[in-house]
């Protein structure tokens, strides 16, 4: 039995941190599902960028659909949703085996109005509708603003992949906001089944300090951290507000482990995907990582409903001079800029693209 498989029946769904049009075409990504027991898939920015700056693919949509768009934004998101439409009909037996548990693709809404909760609220339903697919996340970073943005889209029944989280503290807010829109469902009377993720980066910790600890620390912040958030995600479903919402027919927000490709040349390339081997939960891991872990992972212990020895490491790095929330803060700070940045790169790429095709 591959390692894969063995993750999944544990009760993890692994899900895949790439798309392209030509992994859909060509079966790649069947295989994947078949193969690799993979169940979803989420997308950025610089995932679509790369796959259409760099191949032919996109072409002859882009040919067709560019005419008619009144913006490099506008072109995007027709191509992402096309490609996304056809994922989630590679996932959609997995979605109806599961209830809706599983089965899943993201869309990311323009990080440009990450600070604008209104404008966030009206994409994210408006592309929601248009992609027409039950099976559809679309991503809002866990931001102040985006906070109120996810709790009005739960309520609206949009389902919501929240991205950018970083600490325990930034989930529970996130998951705060989720169970607000559930609850005002409930008061209405209306469906309490919308479905969500929280997303926590986890990489990115260990790259944001590597250069400031001793080398016995490197490499271990970032799975103090998750085990920190596992602890806080374990007891908000067993909290009294949860359960009595899942009694109502609610369903969880489940927690999304992402950013676990290994940034570290010195460490495991499963280093990420062995340290967070848990049930309900998700991990998004890119396509080398898929493959490594399919290859060689090994699932050990799983992470601890306590969080383990989270809070013994993260004391070592305190006493190493590491303020872990104020680098939270700016991990996510930096991330907000860094996904402009992205989507910046991806508009031009698209608007360059455009041209060249139609002169």
């Amino acid at each position: 039995m591959k390692p894969t498989q063995e993750l999944h029946d544990l009760g993890q769904s692994l899900w895949l941190d790439n798309i392209t049009r030509r992994m859909l075409g060509d079966g790649t990504l069947a295989g994947y599902i078949g193969e690799l027991s993979v169940t979803g898939l989420t997308s950025n920015p610089t995932i679509f960028d790369k796959a259409i700056s760099q191949t032919e693919d996109y072409d002859e949509q882009i040919a067709t659909d560019a005419p008619g768009a009144d913006s490099p934004e506008e072109l995007f998101f027709k191509l992402a949703i096309a490609d996304l439409i056809e994922a989630t009909k590679l996932f959609q037996p997995t979605h109806e085996a599961t209830a809706g548990v599983d089965g899943w693709a993201s869309l990311e809404v323009s990080p440009k109005i990450a600070d604008d909760a209104e404008a966030t609220i009206q994409q994210a339903a408006r592309l929601h509708a248009e992609a027409g697919r039950e099976n559809l996340y679309i991503k809002i970073p866990g931001t102040p603003a985006g906070l109120t943005a996810i709790e009005e889209s739960i309520y609206a029944g949009v389902p919501i992949n929240v991205t950018l989280l970083f600490d325990d503290k930034q989930y529970l807010a996130s998951a705060d906001a989720y169970l607000k829109g559930i609850e005002r469902r409930l008061a209405e009377g209306k469906d309490p089944v919308v479905h969500s993720v929280a997303s926590i980066f986890m990489s990115r910790w260990d790259v944001a300090v590597k250069d400031e600890i001793p080398a016995e620390l490197r490499d271990r912040l970032g799975i103090a951290i998750g085990g920190r958030a596992y602890r806080a995600y374990r007891e908000l479903i067993d909290s009294p507000r949860m359960q009595k919402l899942m009694n109502e027919g609610a369903r969880p927000q489940r927690l999304l482990w992402a950013s676990t490709g290994t940034k570290d040349p010195e460490a495991s390339d499963t280093l990420y995907i062995e340290a967070f081997a848990s049930p309900l939960t998700v991990n998004t891991m890119p396509e080398p990582t898929l493959k490594a872990f399919a290859d060689h992972g090994e699932i050990g212990e799983l992470v601890a409903a306590d969080g383990g020895n989270a809070e013994a490491v993260l004391q070592e790095f305190a006493e190493a001079g590491i303020d872990v929330a104020a680098l939270a803060q700016r991990l996510q700070d930096e991330g907000k800029v860094a996904f402009v940045k992205s989507w910046e790169d991806l508009l031009s790429s698209i608007e360059s693209k455009s041209k060249a095709i139609a002169g």
